[in-house]
């Protein structure tokens, strides 16, 4: 019973770090597909606010741009959305073009293309994922090789 304990929690851990794999290909494909497929509109930024996050103990403060944004979609509608992370010299009321795609407008981004940055970021991601995947596996095929001695 003690040994299922070495296989459960590293397959957990496999799992959970596929799934954030997955999300991060899955953003990156869709912003990517955005910026090259998308429409592109005249937005405005109604509303410009940070958040911060760690600070406790020893631990850096990290903090997150946030901006909610409004344009209006060719066939009319008006959508309004948050971004995170957006150039923090966007203010409230400044215009920005905003990219969309038809069938999806409340997934736009008003962040400019930088396809670059964006395969650079997706690149570390997946090879930090990849690596702790990997770390898991090692440890499963240690573990197993040592409980059938």
């Amino acid at each position: 019973m003690f040994e299922l304990l070495f296989y459960a929690v590293p397959t957990l851990m496999i799992a959970g770090f596929s799934a954030a794999l997955a999300g991060l290909l899955r953003r990156a494909w869709r912003i990517n597909r955005t910026w090259s497929r998308g429409l592109t509109a005249e937005g405005r930024c109604l509303r410009m606010f940070t958040t911060t996050s760690g600070g406790r103990g020893d631990t850096s403060v990290h903090t997150t741009v946030h901006h909610v944004h409004e344009f209006t979609t060719h066939d009319g509608r008006t959508v309004r959305f948050e971004e995170k992370n957006g150039p923090a010299t966007v203010l409230e009321g400044d215009f920005v073009t905003v990219r969309y795609l038809p069938e999806r407008p409340e997934r736009a981004t008003a962040l400019p293309p930088a396809r670059a940055r964006l395969a650079a970021g997706t690149g570390c991601g997946v090879a930090f994922l990849g690596v702790a995947i990997m770390f898991c596996v090692v440890f499963l095929v240690t573990a197993h090789m040592m409980f059938t001695e």
